[in-house]
């Protein structure tokens, strides 16, 4: 088995004039955690749309796992075994934290609609294992004493790490975070970065777009830099932080 998770080949995205993705190419190994960084608008949740089948990509393409990965709507990616959260929270605010994760779990499950409509034993069953296994994400991402309030009356922290709760309720070989700490203060950040540890430790690839440098330098085996839809440069953190282009590329030339 190859150790390369993930790799993106010349990936293009374009809107009208504006060029968001350049050419991108990058790779992703397996039981890493990945940081994508980069100034606002430098194209990194385009990257993460591009990959997660939000947006199809006008150039270049992605291998996942050994082969190719064409996935034209998110749950076609969701089931190849890549898994998001977003920038901008997005939870079913009227459920329950469980029902929210186990929502996750439909693409792992095999009751069809007569399975549904009839309820019979083998579809109690899974539900009761969907239950189980939305409770002991919950366990795990440290909210399980609020399972049965609705999302939307959880703290913003807490919201955060439901999403992560039901994205991994899906499986995922890679997890991809979007912002996670966009919002926290520094005691749920730290929290936040031992929650992403025990996640790589456990067996999932991590990609993480943040803004908190220090949270992607402290974290990530290795960083991807973009900046205006072209990679600036992709190494080991010790290298990137001392980058002329990435400093220019954030403070200015």
């Amino acid at each position: 088995m190859s150790d390369i998770l993930l790799e993106a080949k010349a990936v293009a995205k374009h809107f009208g004039g504006v060029k968001a993705l350049r050419d991108v190419s990058l790779t992703i190994r397996r039981g890493e955690v990945y940081g994508l960084i980069g100034p606002n608008g430098a194209g990194k949740t385009t990257f993460f749309n591009c990959m997660t089948g939000l947006y199809i990509p006008d150039g270049g393409g992605f291998v996942f796992d050994g082969l190719a990965l064409q996935a034209d709507a998110p749950h076609q990616a969701a089931e190849r075994g890549i898994a998001r959260t977003f920038q901008n929270i997005r939870l079913f605010g009227n459920m329950t934290a469980i029902e929210n994760v186990m929502v996750g779990r439909h693409v792992r499950t095999k009751a069809g609609v007569f399975g549904a409509m009839l309820m019979n034993r083998r579809t109690r069953d899974e539900e009761a294992a969907i239950r189980q296994r939305a409770l002991e994400l919950l366990h795990y991402v440290d909210i399980a004493d609020r399972a049965d309030d609705l999302a939307k009356n959880l703290s913003y922290g807490d919201q955060r790490r439901l999403e992560i709760a039901r994205a991994l309720a899906t499986e995922p070989k890679l997890l991809c975070l979007d912002e996670p700490a966009a919002g926290m203060n520094a005691t749920e950040t730290e929290e936040l970065r031992v929650l992403i540890e025990g996640i790589r430790n456990d067996g999932t690839t991590v990609l993480l777009i943040e803004h908190d440098v220090k949270l992607v330098m402290g974290l990530c085996d290795r960083v991807a830099v973009l900046d205006y839809g072209s990679l600036v440069i992709e190494d080991v953190p010790a290298v990137v932080q001392k980058d002329q282009r990435v400093i220019e590329a954030y403070l200015g030339a």
